[in-house]
């Protein structure tokens, strides 16, 4: 129960449990859509690695994040849009 108060540990689980749901959900797309799928476990594992990074970066560390999740949602779509 102590690993939940560790936000390292909670941002994993987070990231784990959204890569299922999407494989879950998108079951069928992934066959088709390998490289999509790729890019957002990358992605996803981007935006994990940088919330447990140091928060002084100037900023740009926030910038990143926010970059990443447009990215993120930019490639959902694109899934979504070639499952159709």
């Amino acid at each position: 129960m102590a690993f939940i108060t560790n936000s390292r540990f909670r941002i994993a689980a987070i990231v784990a449990g959204s890569m299922v749901a999407g494989i879950l959900i998108g079951g069928t797309a992934m066959a088709y859509q390998r490289h999509m799928w790729n890019a957002l476990h990358s992605l996803q594992n981007a935006e994990a690695q940088l919330q447990m990074a140091s928060p002084d970066k100037g900023g740009y560390r926030v910038n990143a994040i926010n970059l990443v999740n447009q990215a993120i949602s930019a490639v959902q779509a694109g899934i979504a849009a070639g499952a159709e």
